[in-house]
């Protein structure tokens, strides 16, 4: 049988099946592309999703309730007609499977004192010995008037109490323990620098969600109040007036490219990084952390600007590569380059070394290598690469008509932010609907 969505079942029975069971009259209903709002006869107003397969639909669908809702006055006949839209089953069956489903579970202690089971078995050793230990006489000379005194206020080892107590036992420590999605949702929370220990955690996730959903909204309250400024965003404004101070030209170049960029590049259709570059059509791609456009505005610069051409650019870039905790597949890129004159390792070195002393950041240098420009210099906070920097010239400028020594680094707007504020996530940093300077807004 085809399942209708939730607005046709509405529309035809004119009822809704609440959470615990009560059927109410609907009153006013408004359908959107993905959710209904619900007002009912009692004044109740919901809104739901739109599905198919949801438990309310699938009330309705059924038409199995628990009872009718006493404010909404529903009229007998109007009940009694739902009641009896079940195919092949009566009224009499209606009501016997409600009740059956409906059975509240028997907590474990009134399931273990029922009046038909013996009243009382052989201790467990362990208890023996706790009595021995509290200087008990024997067990085995008094049994029968241990039995018979079970209401003794001495008597810690009641059988009539050990289930009380494994039951309260076990409640302790369900309340410490966390589900995944719950562990997740902590996790997300948790303000930057913040920590925590499920396995320390003696609080319930209830309470400690709430804590923490209240410490966030105060949290974007004081952004609110005191800045205003989305830190991907400022950290875009600082940085631009850092390298305009240093002397460097700021261009923007497309992000839409040819592809044939990237084959000039070295990372053509039968290279394994052409499958991170997101393609749009047959000829154009997203362009990717390379940054291409620089080699011509540095073309074009050349015969323009005083000796040497420095330039820098700030832009989006997209990688198909967002596995980790700093990794992005939109992301933003701060690339700069210096052609001409002045072009060595050192001052190479010692732009960056300005660069991240003006941000505040502590960083390592290493050797590397990669495909596209070969020797790099590694750019590391801790274990996480900041920036690849890179002394020309290299075999691939010929294919672009540079002809000049030159030097540049890229750098992720997003990894620097990450290190900054110590967010054990980039996605914090990112360009979220999530997170707001790297606190959730999911509240």
């Amino acid at each position: 049988m085809e399942k209708k969505p939730l607005d046709t079942l509405i529309s035809k029975n004119g009822l809704w099946v609440s959470r615990n069971g009560h059927l109410h009259g609907i009153k006013k209903c408004e359908t959107s592309q993905k959710y209904i709002r619900i007002e009912m006869d009692c004044g109740e107003v919901i809104t739901v999703r739109n599905s198919k397969s949801s438990r309310s639909a699938r009330s309705l669908r059924n038409h199995k309730f628990q009872k009718p809702c006493k404010q909404c006055r529903l009229p007998e006949d109007r009940i009694r007609e739902f009641s009896k839209r079940i195919a092949g089953k009566d009224e009499a069956e209606i009501k016997i499977i409600r009740s059956f489903r409906l059975e509240p579970e028997k907590p474990v202690h009134e399931e273990i004192s029922q009046p038909n089971m013996p009243e009382i078995k052989i201790n467990p050793p362990s208890n023996v010995h706790d009595e021995k230990r509290a200087g008990a006489v024997n067990t085995n000379d008094h049994t029968n008037k241990q039995v018979s005194t079970p209401k003794s206020k001495n008597n810690n080892s009641s059988p009539s109490k050990i289930p009380n107590k494994t039951f309260q036992q076990q409640s302790q420590s369900r309340k410490t323990e966390f589900t995944p999605l719950q562990k997740t949702r902590i996790l997300s929370l948790l303000g930057p620098g913040e920590m925590i220990s499920f396995s320390k955690e003696k609080r319930s996730f209830g309470e400690l969600e709430s804590i923490l959903l209240t410490e966030r909204k105060k949290d974007i309250r004081e952004i609110y109040e005191n800045s205003r400024e989305n830190l991907l965003g400022k950290l875009e404004r600082n940085i631009t007036e850092f390298f305009v101070d240093m002397g460097f030209l700021e261009v923007k170049s497309p992000i839409l490219i040819p592809f044939e960029y990237m084959e000039r590049m070295g990372v053509g259709e039968d290279k394994k990084l052409s499958e991170q570059i997101f393609r749009v059509g047959d000829n154009m791609c997203l362009r990717p952390m390379l940054a291409p456009g620089l080699y011509n505005h540095l073309r074009k610069f050349d015969n323009v600007l005083p000796d040497p051409v420095r330039i820098f650019e700030i832009g989006p870039c997209y990688r198909k590569e967002s596995d980790g905790n700093s990794h992005l597949e939109e992301f933003t890129m701060l690339n700069f380059c210096q052609m001409g004159s002045r072009c060595t390792r050192d001052n190479l070195e010692y732009i960056i070394e300005e660069f991240l002393e003006f941000l505040g950041i502590e960083y390592e240098i290493a050797e590397d290598s990669c495909m596209v420009y070969g020797q790099t210099i590694d750019i590391m906070h801790k274990n996480m690469e900041l920036s690849s920097a890179v002394v020309g010239p290299i075999s691939m400028d010929m294919d672009w008509g540079i002809d000049k020594p030159w030097i540049g680094a890229g750098f992720g707007l997003e990894r620097l932010l990450k290190a900054k504020h110590d967010f054990k996530n980039i996605k914090r940093a990112a360009r979220s609907e999530s997170y707001y300077n790297g606190v959730s807004i999911n509240l």
